[in-house]
């Protein structure tokens, strides 16, 4: 009977072991595959054995997924358009697009500007006026030249002595016949103020008449660069040049033959540079300011008529005739003799030497001094008469005569005299340009 026990004593305990056994391992394959990625043929196995389990709980819904090969959208069915928007009978609010949209700023009305100006921390600087520039411009004048519909008072006939049809034109002593509307049209005058010119200090107008066949821009402005040589004399002088005869072989005066012609220019210039210079107040300044007429060739014409009959010869400090004595010695004389404290400047080249010669004979016959050369200063009364040689040409006679620049050279010398009422405020420098 022991032995039997014992038998059957070790019989239960090996059941027991397998049954433990048999327990455990499907247990820990289970826990080995939690940190396992899911195996294909496992999911597989997976979706085939759920469909099964549904075939059995729902056979239509078995047969429809049977049917359709188990798809995606089988598995995880699109909604229906109903369960995403609610009906409007329903209690879900209903809302717009327009609802879910950035919402806009609200514009803000600018801040008003106080009545007052917050004063900077910083220091500032006092203001100043910007520099200023050399200014040469064109500005058309009733009182220059032309057109000009009076007489000629060589022979006290019309001006304008031809006419074709409308046009109306002038027979010159040569010959040639140039029209009005041509030649004898424009009112423009080139002014040019220097950029250190000061009105509030003594200075002086250069007026300055143009010879045959020139034009204001070609010749007196870019050729002879009379504004250049303005402002490289650095003297406190303003330049206004009237357009003579245009571009022809010419000398007439126009309304500078009639009384009074050349106040009437200089009053009505005077307005004109005072809006140019930026000070409507300095027109009173610019109307007594000093004047020196300078004639070059042809312009002695005007430059005789305007001493003679112009208005204003008192206010006349000098006249500087350029090559130009070709005929009027007698209105020259006269201004000379009456003109004492006045002075009086002739260069000239051959084709005018006999004149010029003529003219300091009848000068010294009137008891005047005359000099013949341009060595000294310009004094009061000084007669000046000086011959160029034959290698200065009188094309060239504005930029070269006694020296380089002459006109330069006659607004520098007054200057060193303050007895003729420019002051030299800038330092003189050649002209290398054009403006």
């Amino acid at each position: 009977m022991r032995a039997d026990r014992t038998r059957t004593s070790g019989v239960r305990r090996r059941a027991l072991r397998i049954a433990l056994i048999s327990g455990l391992v499907p247990s820990s394959l289970t826990l080995v595959q939690c940190g396992q990625s899911p195996n294909p043929a496992a999911l597989a196995a997976s979706s085939q054995a759920n469909v099964q389990v549904v075939a059995k709980t729902s056979p239509q819904v078995s047969d429809r997924h049977v049917a359709s090969g188990d798809t995606f959208d089988d598995r995880f069915p699109a909604p229906q358009f109903g369960e995403r928007f609610p009906s409007a009978s329903e209690s879900f609010l209903q809302r717009q697009m327009s609802d879910f949209s950035p919402k806009r700023a609200v514009q803000q009305q600018p801040p008003q500007q106080a009545p007052y100006k917050v004063a900077s921390l910083a220091p500032q600087v006092p203001y100043q006026r910007p520099p200023r520039q050399d200014l040469t411009t064109l500005v058309s004048m009733k009182s220059s030249a032309f057109p000009y519909f009076g007489n000629n008072p060589a022979s006290d006939t019309p001006f304008l002595n031809i006419s074709k049809g409308d046009r109306r034109g002038h027979r010159s002593y040569s010959g040639p016949v140039f029209w009005q509307d041509e030649t004898y049209n424009d009112s423009r005058v080139l002014v040019h103020v220097p950029e250190h010119f000061d009105v509030r200090k003594p200075g002086v107008i250069v007026v300055f008449f143009h010879g045959n066949g020139a034009t204001l821009e070609r010749d007196v402005r870019d050729r002879q660069l009379v504004p250049q040589q303005i402002t490289a004399s650095g003297a406190n002088a303003v330049l206004l040049a009237p357009q003579m005869a245009v571009d022809a072989a010419d000398s007439s005066a126009g309304k500078f033959w009639q009384p009074g012609g050349l106040k009437r220019f200089m009053d009505e210039s005077a307005d004109h540079l005072a809006q140019l210079t930026g000070d409507p107040n300095s027109a009173r300044a610019f109307a007594t300011m000093p004047i020196v007429i300078v004639g070059y060739s042809g312009g002695f014409l005007p430059t005789a008529w305007s001493l003679e009959v112009g208005g204003i010869s008192d206010r006349v400090r000098g006249v500087v005739l350029l090559d130009a004595v070709y005929g009027e010695m007698d209105k020259f004389a006269s201004w000379i003799e009456s003109h004492r404290s006045d002075f009086f400047v002739s260069s000239y080249t051959h084709y005018t030497a006999r004149r010029d010669h003529e003219l300091m004979s009848t000068l010294r016959q009137k008891g005047i001094s005359v000099s013949e050369d341009m060595d000294g200063p310009l004094r009061p009364g000084s007669v000046v008469f000086v011959e160029t040689g034959d290698g200065i040409t009188h094309r060239d006679y504005v930029n070269r005569a006694w020296t380089q620049y002459p006109l330069k050279d006659v607004l520098v010398k007054m200057s060193a005299t303050p007895a003729l009422a420019v002051t030299r405020v800038a330092a003189a420098a050649s002209p290398t340009s054009s403006r």
